[in-house]
């Protein structure tokens, strides 16, 4: 696959003190890849480095090593920046124009011709679902109304790299579905997005691979099937129909026993113990919804990754 993100040991310091400032290293020698046509999600708590990375890339600040390339450029070429599009954390914009203002103003940045400027300005009001208010000022916007409009203006050159920093920040479920939406249809299309985010749940939906970052130093990366390993023999059931005592029963089985919305959650160790986990709920009357190899969740990498950087 072609590579369109090459970091090669990417690292930022910034200065911190008054008297006598000393650097302090945010980004600490970022090494990843991410190949055409991919949602490449990035992951990290807060300050763990992933604004720094995303601004440096848009050239917006200076690395203090490294080096990185989008399209086979490197990040400090102006030519390539008509080819990509960025959406930032906090998007502010000129509040006194109109949505079909301001993006006709990003339209002309890009040289776009007039007519095609217009039908695209069309084409992504209604992508985002904006139609509704296209001569309505953005000072009188939501900070989600704000965040679909950011979205509108990162696609306005049809670029072939998208990037999003907290695309989901800000919204309603409704707004985060159809955000998540609009990526996907980002990939059907052949582009790659690369966004980052703390919302585990949108990258166990989109994500094709991830980066983790913790404290500026990479702490995973690869596909989600491969962080998502299963547990060496684990085994999880979800069963219903089950009461109160049934429930209790199990629990004298297997201590991991949970009540959620789809069901009576059930994990043992082994596959050994699967039948005679079997035997017991079909015996109370319990109906057997799926049977599957527990997998640890991206969240549970997360925490664990937080449990080692406490420890050191």
């Amino acid at each position: 696959m072609k590579k369109v993100i090459e970091i090669d040991k990417l690292t930022k310091d910034f200065m911190v003190g008054f008297w006598r400032p000393k650097p302090k290293r945010v980004l600490d020698g970022l090494s990843l890849e991410v190949t055409e046509g991919e949602v490449f999600g990035f992951l990290g708590a807060n300050g763990a480095g992933k604004t720094t990375t995303l601004k440096l890339l848009m050239g917006l600040i200076y690395p203090t090593a490294g080096s990185a390339k989008i399209l086979g450029k490197s990040i400090s070429q102006v030519e390539m920046r008509y080819e990509i599009g960025y959406l930032p954390e906090a998007p502010y914009f000129y509040d006194y124009l109109t949505a079909r203002e301001f993006l006709d103003y990003c339209g002309k940045l890009f040289k776009i011709p007039e007519d095609l400027r217009k039908k695209r300005i069309a084409q992504l009001l209604k992508l985002v679902d904006m139609e509704h208010a296209v001569d309505t000022q953005l000072r009188k916007f939501s900070k989600g109304m704000l965040q679909r409009i950011g979205i509108a203006q990162a696609l306005i050159n049809d670029p072939k790299v998208v990037f999003m920093d907290e695309p989901m920040s800000g919204l309603d479920p409704i707004g985060r579905r159809e955000v998540r939406d609009i990526i996907s249809s980002l990939r059907d299309q052949g582009k790659t997005v690369f966004f980052s985010t703390h919302i585990l749940s949108d990258v166990e939906v989109l994500c094709d691979r991830v980066a983790i970052l913790r404290t500026g130093k990479l702490a995973g990366y690869g596909k989600l099937v491969d962080l998502q390993q299963p547990g060496s023999k684990a085994m999880e059931v979800i069963a219903r129909g089950l009461e109160a005592k049934n429930i209790e029963d199990l629990r004298r089985v297997t201590n991991s026993v949970k009540e959620t919305a789809s069901g009576v959650n059930i994990q043992i160790g082994s596959e050994k113990e699967l039948g005679q986990l079997i035997a017991t709920i079909h015996s109370s009357g319990g109906t057997i919804i799926s049977v599957n190899p527990a997998k640890n969740s991206l969240e549970d990498f997360f925490s664990r990754e937080k449990v080692a950087a406490d420890s050191q």
